[in-house]
């Protein structure tokens, strides 16, 4: 798989010769300098971008087969998605920013559902608050109960850490990996976070767009 992209009178490889497969359960860091290619990987992975050349196979369908519907609507079957910068709704109260995707997906009892995943995550006395009124790492934990409220078979994790500081980000860690092992999730995350990185069953490194450490 390559990704390249127009650049001046000629193209720019961002990812080169990529050859990856992810096993069902499986947990994977993927590391490397900023530019590298890490989050551009992640984005083809989950069908937000398509690849200059190769192709890319997600529960059983071909991505590349599929149009921009298509590829939402199996991502809203499949996968879970955690960001850096929580992408949670400002108008929306936690819980509400939790039963969304259920909602979404015409899932049964959202809000009792929202409700218990947030007080599994320490955050059952600040459902009704807006994020402008939690913390960093409260929001973050907004981000993970809705990442798993929906019981993805599949979760991409882009530096669910990098805007928080090390005692927070050790704790949405533990929480991460303890919701992962209850739901069975298969975990796929970009990291700087050496810490979060040895957490995984397996990490590669990208280099200049290629893998250059680790077992694709």
């Amino acid at each position: 798989m390559c990704k390249s992209v127009p650049y001046g009178d000629g193209r720019l490889d961002i990812l080169s010769n990529i050859d990856l497969t992810v096993e069902a359960g499986e947990s994977v860091a993927i590391v490397g300098v900023s530019g590298s290619g890490k989050s551009t990987l992640l984005g083809l992975l989950a069908g937000l971008d398509l690849p200059t050349a190769g192709r890319i196979h997600l529960a059983g369908a071909c991505l590349n087969d599929l149009d921009e519907d298509g590829r939402a609507a199996l991502r809203g079957e499949w996968v879970g998605f955690v960001f850096q910068n929580f992408q949670l709704l400002p108008s929306l109260t936690a819980l509400e920013n939790v039963m969304l995707p259920l909602e979404l997906k015409g899932g049964r009892h959202p809000r009792q559902r929202a409700q218990a995943l947030l007080e599994r995550v320490g955050l059952g006395h600040r459902l009704h608050h807006l994020p402008r009124h939690l913390s960093g790492g409260e929001q973050q934990r907004v981000a993970l109960a809705r990442a798993f409220v929906t019981e993805p078979a599949l979760l991409f994790a882009d530096e669910p850490t990098g805007n928080l500081d090390r005692h927070t980000g050790a704790q949405v860690i533990e929480q991460l990996f303890e919701l992962n092992r209850a739901h069975g999730t298969t975990l796929v995350l970009v990291t700087h976070d050496e810490a979060l990185a040895g957490r995984c069953r397996r990490t590669l490194v990208l280099d200049g767009g290629r893998i250059v450490r680790g077992t694709p």
